[in-house]
Formats: structure tokens, C-alpha cells, sequence
């Protein structure tokens, strides 16, 4: 049997400017869909929900690939992205970083940290890295 394999990538987003999609379920949902699509993997369900005041945003995309998570703070600044996807049956690894990426263009954080975690595979490694300005 072969294993399963898959890349897992998390984003940690702080300082973001984009109050819309920070605050908005609708805007969150368009941001994700457009993202996903743009970046070559396939939406087969969703669900997004907005918090009570001061109105925070959870959005989840499942994908043919896997899935995408968006977690926002408005009252903080602050967004978290998790995207995985399985190479099983092809190498989705550059969609999910142009997923990713398209992600913090949009949200255009002052400083993220970055994780990268190779599931699946024997010695899986996590990678990090943080940037500000």
C-alpha cells in the first residue's frame, strides 16, 4: 500500500489591512473561492460564519485536494490560513503555495510567520519562517 502524502501549510498573518474580508462572510467566501480556483484545485463544499461583535470570520473550503481554513481577527489585525492538500494522486504543492500566496496578497499583513509541514512521508520535516518589515 502506498502512503498517503500531502503538504500542509500554515500562515500566521499579523497587522492585516483588508477590513472587509476580515469582517464580511460573504467577502471571505469570494476571496477563498477565487483563490482556490485561481490556483488550480477544486472546491467540493464550504461553509463560512461570522462571529458576534467584534465579528470575526471562520471560512472553510473543502477541496477534491483536501481543504482551506480562514480564521479572522478584525479586532486584532490578525488572520490565520491552513491549507493542506495529498500529492497522492498528483503533486498539488505549487497549487497550494499559490494559494497561500494569493491569501496574504490579499490581507497584506505587515508581518506573517509561515509554517511547511511534508506529511505522510517518513522523517516528515517542518519548516518556519518569519517576516516583518
Amino acid at each position: 500500500m502506498r502512503a498517503m502524502q500531502g503538504l500542509h501549510l500554515t500562515a500566521d498573518l499579523s497587522d492585516c489591512t483588508d477590513a472587509a474580508a476580515m469582517t464580511d462572510a460573504l467577502a471571505l467566501r469570494r476571496l477563498c473561492l477565487d483563490a482556490v480556483h485561481a490556483a488550480g484545485l477544486t472546491p467540493v463544499g464550504e461553509l463560512f460564519h461570522r462571529f458576534p461583535a467584534p465579528g470575526g470570520v471562520t471560512g472553510v473550503v473543502l477541496l477534491a485536494e483536501s481543504h482551506l481554513a480562514v480564521h479572522t481577527w478584525p479586532e486584532r489585525g490578525a488572520v490565520t490560513l491552513d491549507a493542506y492538500v495529498c500529492n497522492v494522486s498528483g503533486d498539488n504543492t505549487m497549487a497550494a503555495h499559490r494559494l497561500i500566496e494569493q491569501l496574504i496578497t490579499a490581507f497584506a499583513p505587515r508581518s506573517l510567520q509561515r509554517q511547511q509541514l511534508q506529511r505522510g512521508r517518513s522523517g516528515a520535516r517542518l519548516t518556519s519562517s518569519i517576516r516583518s518589515p
